[in-house]
């Protein structure tokens, strides 16, 4: 492709700006990124509370995050934040040790047959299911393979057929049945499920492995973990920083013309014209949201093919509250409720987080879930109240609410749809109204996934 060829990225997020920085690098110095919001960042948003920053959205990465990294390199900073640890409680707030045999002596047999279990997984999924942990989705329906390793940060291409890997768009519950492996969704829940991606009962195979492939996920457990002083925000603002072209905030996309040369886009009330287009954006939200975002679909000239093929987008409700305390109230550590991650308990809190363990005058963020597909959604106010009252419980009560936060967050298609193929029809597509689809539905809602996904297209299509 013309190094000049003239690109708008819409999008300020870890896949707008990482796709800049890729471009950049090979090059492609002709961009423009546009970001709605008045912050880059996207869900990593680190606000400031008594002089330091806490976490609205991602908290941390580990070191197979080879795209965070390069940002990290592009930019000269490091993972320099607080160690997390973590413990856990029961739903009536006693502190349980849930992992620990001496502590458990009943279920013993239980852990026993666990641990074996997650060595199972670990050896299907090398074997059986060779190529599941490649970034994206791409073949995946079909059978096979294709993308770039991850097994170490050159990540190099690969690609093959595994009809296996049609076993992914399966929910990850049936998935680890039909592998009699269902006792590791123990371990996979805490990282995946209190992290706001959803349940194991309805959430394609895919998405998980794909965000917690063995690698990943040992590291959480062995909480071998990265975190930033300044909070993940600090990443992407840094990077935004030594781009050539920083993101322009506060971009209001009224309009997208696309004809068969150029892309038209009305930002602001002023119409720009660019060769091609590169969504990170959300393609679909299909409910009116209360901060007024929309999906690309509503604003672009959006094709029968888009429309029909978007369309099938959800996503999860997931709650953030930052909470004060006071001091005598305050949490030791961070919890995890294994009890309320599961339907039954929509809308309580599945996770609270203490960041600095230095000082009580910093707050505690929460989170919780209020949607499941085959169940009523709790609303906001409701689910607002049950995690004030978790907190009562839990013998952290909150003294005032300082923040909160209800983000669109971790767009995805469920079984019936990824089976179908509805990854490899989007895929078909990259270009073909000179516009690219990337962001977290090519991927995964995390940080890492979806740069990741943004250096990839640029190496395919660039």
């Amino acid at each position: 492709m013309d190094k000049n060829v003239k690109i708008c990225i819409i999008g300020g997020g870890p896949a707008g700006l990482s796709a800049g920085m890729y471009l950049e690098k090979k090059g492609y110095e002709n961009y423009e990124i546009l970001e709605r919001l008045d912050r880059v960042g996207g869900k990593c948003w680190s606000p400031t509370y008594n002089g330091r920053r806490y976490e609205m959205g991602a908290i941390m990465g580990v070191p197979s995050y080879y795209a965070v990294h390069d940002a990290e390199e592009f930019c000269g900073i490091t993972h320099d934040g607080p160690k997390l640890n973590r413990n856990y409680k029961d739903s009536k707030g006693n502190v349980i040790e849930p992992f620990e045999p001496k502590k458990n002596i009943l279920k013993i047999p239980r852990l026993l047959k666990m641990k074996k279990q997650i060595k199972v997984l670990g050896e299907l999924l090398e074997t059986k299911y060779k190529g599941y942990d490649l970034n994206g989705h791409r073949g995946v329906a079909e059978g096979r393979y294709e993308g770039f390793s991850q097994a170490n940060a050159k990540r190099e291409p690969v690609s093959g057929e595994n009809p296996n890997l049609k076993d992914l768009a399966l929910p990850f519950k049936e998935f680890c049945r039909i592998n009699n492996v269902e006792l590791t969704q123990d371990v996979w829940i805490g990282p995946f499920t209190s992290f706001g991606y959803g349940y194991f009962d309805e959430i394609p195979a895919a998405y998980v492995l794909k965000y917690l492939d063995f690698k990943t996920c040992m590291n959480f457990v062995k909480i071998n973990l990265w975190t930033w002083k300044n909070g993940t925000q600090f990443i992407w603002e840094q990077l935004n920083d030594h781009l050539k072209h920083p993101a322009v905030l506060n971009s209001k996309i009224e309009k997208i013309e696309r004809t068969k040369d150029k892309v038209l886009v009305t930002v602001n009330g002023e119409v720009k014209e660019y060769d091609k287009l590169i969504v990170t954006a959300p393609l679909f939200i299909p409910d009116k949201r209360a901060d007024g975002q929309k999906g690309f679909i509503e604003y672009c000239d959006a094709r029968e093919d888009e429309k029909a093929l978007f369309s099938k987008i959800d996503y999860e409700r997931y709650d953030v509250l930052a909470v004060e305390t006071k001091p005598e109230d305050h949490p030791e550590i961070s919890y995890y409720v294994f009890d309320n991650m599961v339907p039954e308990r929509l809308g309580h809190m599945m996770v609270y987080y203490r960041r600095w363990r230095d000082t009580k005058d910093q707050v505690i963020t929460t989170y919780a879930l209020r949607k499941h597909k085959d169940k009523a959604e709790v609303s906001y106010e409701d689910c607002r109240k049950m995690v004030l009252e978790d907190l009562k419980t839990m013998k952290n009560p909150a003294s005032n609410v300082i923040n909160e936060w209800s983000v669109y967050y971790f767009p995805h298609v469920f079984s019936d749809d990824y089976a179908a193929g509805w990854y490899d029809k989007v895929e078909a597509m990259q270009d073909k109204y000179n516009t690219f689809y990337a962001g977290e539905i090519m991927s995964f809602g995390d940080m890492d996934e979806t740069a990741e996904y943004s250096r990839e297209l640029v190496e395919r299509f660039f």
